[in-house]
């Protein structure tokens, strides 16, 4: 099943805020309503959202002419700050705008046809070099979620987790549950237990100690945004992992598609972080409550895309 698809001259993509209670894909036929899924996190996960944004622009193509068409673009090039697929799928689709609507729509397709490609491309990679990292059966901890809800089919770094499955290559997986709103705990538990994979779950300040008690060989986990210099935008909670990775020696591996390199963004930064609702995290006190923090390169074993291996730790730029 796809995350995200076009079906029938609509958006369908699976509500990732029912899961895992619930598995139940949500038709969508307007732009505003597309963008309202984006922000609650209906729909989720750079590569995702790389899909939303251009099939975004096709549903605006579909609704609207003119002034109204630039604004329904923007809206939806704009729905989240920080990731960077969603507005470069946006703008990649509506640059195909003159030549019509069937062009943005064939373009939409292409990006998603591309990470799809980018998934398998990626686990092959990343399996490999966990195994030459760490040998045979390494134990991973990851963040956030990053399987096939995040990325079409597949995933980024829980389809390297996946594939070392496949191979009989993986030993216990811990899933650090992501607060505020658990995506670990809730999805990638969920998509763990639907391949069979043995885990558990943590609390996201669990990672570190865990990591010194030796129970894990190496974290393995997404982007949302890859600067120039290799600094890493991620789900809040990535960077306590990096320093207790660093501190642990155990490798730190980031697993992102091309599309989320953003070589024009020089350092992590230079990155609007989105700031979201305080009560997403607790009622009745003030909070604080950044989505992302950036991780400094420094603390980047590899970048695995689906192109390249890129080892930070031996000086490779970016």
């Amino acid at each position: 099943m796809r995350t995200i698809d076009w079906v029938d001259g609509a958006v369908e993509l699976i509500d990732q805020t029912l899961l895992p209670g619930r598995l139940e894909v949500r038709r969508i036929a307007t732009v505003e309503d597309l963008v309202d899924a984006i922000q609650t996190l209906a729909v989720r996960g750079a590569p995702a959202l790389g899909v939303a944004g251009a099939y975004g622009v096709a549903l605006a193509a579909k609704q609207h002419q003119g002034d109204g068409l630039r604004a329904a673009v923007n809206l939806v090039t704009n729905a989240r700050p920080t990731a960077v697929n969603l507005a470069r799928g946006a703008r990649r689709a509506a640059a195909r705008l003159p030549e019509g609507f069937d062009a943005v729509l064939a373009e939409a397709d292409a990006l998603r046809d591309e990470e799809i490609a980018a998934s398998a491309a990626m686990a092959t990679r990343g399996a490999d070099l966990l195994t030459e990292l760490c040998g045979a059966a390494p134990r991973v901890l990851t963040h956030c979620n990053t399987g096939a809800l995040a990325a079409v089919v597949g995933g980024t770094a829980l389809g390297v987790v996946a594939e070392l499955h496949r191979r009989g290559t993986l030993g216990p997986v811990i899933a650090s549950e992501t607060r505020p709103l658990l995506q670990g705990a809730r999805l990638t538990a969920w998509e763990l237990g639907r391949l069979g994979v043995d885990f558990r779950v943590s609390v996201d300040g669990a990672g570190p100690f865990l990591m010194a008690r030796g129970e894990v060989d190496a974290v393995v986990l997404g982007a949302d945004r890859i600067c120039g210099n290799g600094d890493t935008v991620n789900k809040v909670g990535t960077y306590a992992h990096a320093l207790g990775a660093r501190r642990a020696g155990i490798p730190f591996v980031v697993v992102a598609p091309e599309s989320t390199v953003d070589v024009d963004t020089a350092t992590g930064a230079d990155v609007e972080i989105e700031d979201r609702a305080g009560a997403e995290v607790i009622s009745g006190a003030p909070a604080v409550n950044p989505a992302f923090d950036v991780t400094p390169h420094d603390l980047v074993t590899a970048i695995v895309t689906d192109r390249r291996t890129i080892r930070l730790d031996r000086g490779e730029r970016v």
